[in-house]
């Protein structure tokens, strides 16, 4: 009985143990009942697969329209902006106290207009009184530090004759406010309608730097002023000189960028030393240059938006959002119809005619249309004649039709804009500074001086102002007295003063003044990216070519060319020689202030790659020799001409345009001593029948101390670096 009684409990029933056992997973011949630690784990992967696949199907086809969902959030406007945002969020927190209009809105304008007794209310938590106390004084250190020049909405490409680089419309500035005014200014964020007279300055204050929160353009890479300030003139009479300094307001030379890059910031290797000293640590701008990174790192601080909602226009603002995002998603068409919709539904709108304005404006790049471009100009102007426009939105548009129409050569509708400007905004020494430079850009020197010296009047350490005010003395050959103003502004780092053709003139000046401080204004801007080098100054330049002052017919490659030349000498003289004798000379008076004394004249066949069929009516067989070689008449950025110069004359320092061109000099008549030419840090002298090459792009130097005129015959050729699409699509200089 015992034995089976323990064969039962052996083989029979189960035990507790082989109970527990099988409930845990064991099973019948080895096999798992249940789910096991690797299935589990399986599942657990299966499931978060399907929740990342999800999140990604949400974002990619955009089932939650998260703009919608923010704009919701307009109900906890707190400080009434129109929107929801960090200074919402302070209020709803307790860190900071809503703002409480403290008198009605004028009969006069629709906007409700908060008061602003305090700029900030202490709260309970120290923390979040540091940050809005950081925060006032960021405001405070800009608006008493800025100055004009910053620059914004940047388009450059070109269509035909109209579509070049020409842009970099220095930004807004205006007189110190009192500290009141800006404590007011951080709290009141409501925008005052056109009809408020004192919204002019108060609005003014803080529109600038922020003007890329607002503008979506395609492109936004610096370009050059429209003016040519330093660049050898491009002169319209074809017999004219053409070895000239930089001096002159026009916007003949405005270069399209996307067929040139950036001046090299960095020698080329074939390049000669940049001096023989090394003025990298002077320092050059004193405390400013302290004061520009700090005002660098002040402005990375959070900026104010421009207000573009009058009070209407709160109330369609999702419609507005909607027609808005299209654009800047970059699909112009379809926010044009939007917007033109929206336009004809809320014909007083101003932000809704904006933004057809805009679309027009972005639609006229992409389709490089001047007539597109003409409508989005007359649309700008349009905004500017309805009623209750909030102020910033003024700004806006008369600063962006100003900018178009000076886009399509239209100068004189620019300054008639400009000054509307200056009209309705007194107190924006920003808009003087434009009017300014449209006075410069048609040639109005007297008027920009006057512009200039209101200015400084109201300003007196406006730095953009200082610079263009010291560029205009110096073009009255006034060298002294532009000395201080040219230093003055570079050394502000005002934004707009940082350009190389400004470090270029007071190089210019402190070297006619016998200044050897001039090379360390050129190791800055060589420093800065401004010049290839502190001897290689263009400012019109191609990237990459290389660069030496002095070339061999071997290197150039043209040697066919400069055998013909010297092979022709003699042709080439008596035909000169023949037109010196006329009773009426054809040769012309160097005219651009380069002499610093003596008399110099040349005589131009071809200019900017076109014949000059009268010129060569007078000496046929010099101009026939010369159609065989196209890298010679068809160079657009150089010239082919006779000159001559008398005892006693020396040339000034100088640099020519671009490093786009290569000089040749055969020489004619060339007394036994005292002429020679400078290019770099290499006196050369030039001898009868021979060919000098050397690159114009480097400082060069003339001196004739002879006892007798020196004749030379002057051939520009295309850099030979430069590939043929190059040749044929480089504005002409």
């Amino acid at each position: 009985m015992a034995s089976r009684k323990s064969s039962r409990g052996a083989g029979g029933s189960p035990s507790p143990g082989s109970k527990r056992e099988s409930k845990h997973g064991g099973g019948k011949n080895g096999k798992k009942e249940g789910l096991s630690g690797s299935s589990f784990f399986t599942w657990f992967m299966v499931i978060a697969l399907l929740g990342v696949w999800t999140s990604v199907a949400v974002v990619w086809f955009e089932l939650v329209d998260y703009e919608e969902v923010l704009g919701k959030l307009g109900i906890y406007d707190a400080d009434g902006d129109g929107d929801f945002d960090v200074e919402d969020a302070k209020v709803l927190l307790g860190l900071k106290e809503r703002s409480v209009p403290a008198q009605p809105p004028s009969p006069d304008s629709e906007e409700t207009i908060q008061p602003a007794e305090k700029s900030y209310v202490e709260s309970e938590h120290k923390n979040a009184d540091i940050e809005l106390e950081e925060e006032i004084q960021s405001v405070l250190h800009e608006a008493l530090h800025s100055q004009p020049g910053e620059k914004h909405e940047d388009v450059d490409e070109s269509i035909n004759d109209h579509w070049q680089a020409k842009e970099e419309i220095h930004g807004e500035t205006f007189e110190a406010p009192t500290a009141d005014d800006l404590l007011r200014e951080l709290e009141n964020e409501m925008p005052e309608a056109y009809e408020t007279p004192d919204s002019v300055q108060k609005d003014a204050d803080f529109l600038a730097d922020d003007l890329g929160a607002v503008e979506s353009e395609p492109y936004e890479a610096p370009v050059s002023y429209e003016y040519d300030m330093d660049v050898e003139k491009t002169v319209t009479d074809p017999e004219a000189p053409d070895d000239r300094v930089h001096g002159d307001y026009n916007e003949d030379h405005v270069e399209s960028k996307h067929t040139e890059d950036v001046v090299a910031t960095e020698p080329e290797e074939s390049e000669m030393p940049a001096q023989a000293e090394d003025y990298s640590n002077d320092d050059l701008v004193g405390k400013s240059e302290k004061e520009t990174e700090q005002d660098k790192t002040e402005k990375a601080k959070k900026k104010k938006k421009p207000k573009l909602l009058n009070k209407f226009d709160k109330t369609i603002k999702a419609e507005l959002d909607a027609a808005e995002k299209l654009r800047k998603k970059g699909k112009v068409e379809e926010a044009l119809r939007a917007f033109e919709a929206l336009v004809n539904q809320y014909p007083q709108s101003p932000r809704a005619r904006y933004g057809k304005a805009q679309s027009e404006d972005d639609l006229a790049e992409k389709m490089r249309s001047n007539e597109m471009l003409q409508k989005a100009i007359n649309t700008y102007d349009e905004v500017v004649s309805l009623p209750n426009v909030p102020s910033d939105l003024i700004k806006l548009s008369l600063k962006r039709e100003a900018d178009r129409q000076q886009f399509l050569g239209r100068m004189r509708g620019s300054l008639v804009t400009l000054q509307k400007l200056v009209q309705l905004f007194p107190g924006d020494t920003s808009f003087k500074n434009d009017l300014g430079v449209g006075y410069l850009l048609i040639g109005d020197n007297s008027n920009a001086k006057r512009v200039y010296e209101e200015v400084l009047s109201l300003a007196p350490n406006d730095g953009f102002a200082k610079v263009h005010y010291g560029f205009i003395l110096k073009a009255e050959n006034k060298i002294a007295e532009s000395i201080p103003y040219l230093k003055e502004g570079l050394e502000s780092g005002d934004p707009g003063t940082d350009d190389g053709r400004f470090y270029f003139h007071l190089g210019d000046a402190l070297q006619r003044m016998g200044d050897k401080e001039a090379y360390r204004w050129y190791e800055l801007g060589y420093q800065r990216g401004h010049f290839a080098s502190v001897w290689q100054r263009s400012l019109y330049n191609v990237k990459g070519l290389k660069a030496q002052p002095w070339w061999t017919a071997r290197e150039t490659g043209y040697t066919e060319l400069v055998k013909s030349l010297e092979k022709n000498w003699k042709l080439i003289r008596d035909e000169g020689l023949a037109v010196m004798d006329k009773k009426r000379s054809l040769f012309l008076p160097e005219d651009e202030n380069l002499r610093e004394k003596g008399d110099w004249s040349q005589f131009t066949l071809w200019q900017q790659g076109r014949k000059n069929e009268n010129a060569c009516k007078s000496v046929p067989k010099t101009c026939a020799l010369l159609e065989r070689f196209p890298e010679a008449t068809g160079c657009r950025r150089g010239q082919i001409k006779y000159s001559i110069m008398h005892p006693g004359t020396h040339v000034w320092p100088h640099t020519g345009p671009t490093n786009c061109r290569l000089r040749m000099h055969l020489g004619l008549v060339i007394p036994k001593e005292g002429c020679r030419i400078r290019c770099a840090q290499e006196n050369r002298t030039w001898e009868e029948g021979k060919v000098l090459i050397f690159d114009d792009s480097f400082e060069h130097e003339v001196w004739q101390d002879a006892g007798s005129y020196r004749l030379i015959f002057i051939v520009d050729v295309w850099h030979p670096e430069l590939s043929a699409q190059q040749r044929r699509t480089l504005p002409a200089i």
